[in-house]
């Protein structure tokens, strides 16, 4: 993508002024969105992007450019820029790219330019017949199709030379049901690090129907009531409340600040003992997988809260300075544009010893989370909140009727000491994060869990 004499130029030109590591991070990405209402084309897009972002330390100054232009002239120019806002003292450079890295294998067998735009369509008109053929009251069918190949290669002054190819896809599925007036809609998300031939793993026609299902369930449902109760989170992308409560505030970006909750915290016990949270990049063909972080480190399996106890943070290599640690290959950013700094990648609540069931018996009162809508946190205090599109009262230890109209509102450190029952069905949702270094793909899940005391906003006299 560039070649390496050049590479070793912009080096030499950035600690020129006094820098003590400098880094290059080279994208060629191309990407398709299309958007169908009712089957019919809203808009589509195809398009590539193509770029460079230089990154110059000096201890723990830092200094980000990017340019579109790759000439060696224009490098050279803008990387001098760059170098002059760096003071220190010169340092001789010898770069050798010695530091062999193997990026985690994700395997793809069918490149999405490899399939005509006539089949992308049809794939989102089959999701649209099977959600509005679900009932009479879907009254709209929404779907957004995404791909994506990025290749980057990364190459620092520590000798990391390393080029990885991403390949994803991902179906978004929006439905509404109307009733008496009144609207509610059901969503669903799939997508994977792999090619198309994800659509041959799972039946998108019942995806569709389960926006679907959702949809309708909650256009009937009554409001929720308020108050504080246990909370029964189901599997799957119910873990974007932990990705949300927590995740953010084990990112090294905040703990580095002393910001954040957790900061100095390590060694700690942070939450309940049957909490185990993880962060893992290498997860095969995981929607929120990458070969090597966007800092050319090898993604890997971090243990955060083991049994409560808090074993790590997410970690990216500015940060990690600041600390005096080692980067966990958390370095992340959506492109070129961007200074990559400490991200989620999967993140997950691990599996516990508890069936679905017995958490839903063990509950006498309560409210069964389904599917979680959106959320945010203070990473600084750990206060959430979050809206659910799909949640029932749970009464005599059985699931009842439908609620609409809830959200759960707490805090991060709490909660987490707050776990008292962990499912043993993990699964991973998809979404995507939105931070400091721009927007990119996560997952993050959990299996089903109770947290024992919850506020949920409703209506009082609900």
């Amino acid at each position: 993508m560039l070649n390496k004499s050049i590479i070793d130029d912009i080096f030499y030109m950035a600690l020129s002024n006094g820098g003590d590591f400098a880094e290059v991070f080279i994208e060629d990405n191309a990407t398709t969105e299309i958007a169908t209402v009712g089957g019919c084309i809203e808009n589509g897009m195809s398009g590539r992007d193509y770029g460079i972002g230089i990154r110059i330390f000096s201890g723990l100054n830092s200094v980000y450019v990017y340019t579109n232009d790759l000439s060696k002239d224009n490098l050279m120019k803008i990387t001098e820029k760059a170098s002059k806002a760096i003071k220190g003292n010169k340092r001789d450079l010898i770069v050798n790219f010695d530091k062999l890295v193997e990026p985690n294998v994700h395997k793809y067998k069918i490149l999405p330019s490899d399939v005509k735009m006539k089949h992308k369509v049809e794939l989102m008109k089959r999701a649209t017949s099977a959600a509005k053929n679900y009932d009479d009251e879907i009254s709209q069918v929404t779907v957004n199709y995404l791909d994506q190949v990025q290749n980057v290669l990364i190459a620092n002054t520590e000798g990391i030379f390393v080029e990885d190819k991403r390949v994803r896809t991902r179906a978004l599925i929006l439905v509404t049901a109307e009733y008496n007036g009144q609207m509610e809609t059901g969503y669903v998300g799939p997508g994977a690090l792999m090619g198309l031939e994800f659509y041959d793993t799972i039946d998108i026609e019942d995806y569709a129907r389960e926006a679907a299902r959702t949809a309708k369930t909650m256009v009937h449902a009554e409001y929720c009531p308020a108050g504080v109760m246990p909370v029964v989170v189901d599997n799957g992308f119910g873990g974007l409340m932990f990705h949300e409560a927590c995740g953010h505030s084990l990112e090294a970006s905040s703990v580095s600040k002393g910001i954040s909750v957790f900061s100095n915290k390590m060694g700690e016990q942070i939450a309940s003992d049957v909490v185990t949270l993880v962060d893992d990049g290498s997860i095969e063909n995981s929607w929120g997988s990458l070969g090597v972080d966007d800092e050319g480190k090898k993604t890997q399996k971090n243990v955060l809260i083991q049994n409560g106890i808090l074993k790590s943070y997410m970690i990216d290599k500015l940060n990690g300075r600041r600390m005096g640690m080692e980067s966990t290959a958390s370095g992340r950013r959506q492109s070129y544009r961007f200074a990559p700094t400490s991200r989620m990648t999967n993140t997950y609540i691990d599996n516990g010893s508890s069936t679905r069931e017995e958490i839903i018996e063990n509950t006498e009162y309560g409210l069964f989370a389904k599917y979680i809508n959106a959320g945010s946190v203070n990473p600084a205090t750990g206060d959430f909140n979050f809206s659910l599109s799909e949640a029932y009262l749970i009464e005599n230890g059985k699931i009842t009727k439908p609620v609409k109209g809830a959200t759960l509102i707490g805090n991060g450190s709490k909660i987490l000491q707050d776990v008292d029952m962990v499912g043993n069905n993990l699964e991973i949702g998809q979404g995507y994060c939105f931070a400091a270094s721009g927007a990119i793909f996560i997952g993050a899940g959990q299996p089903t869990i109770r947290v024992k005391s919850m506020t949920v906003g409703g209506r009082e006299d609900a």
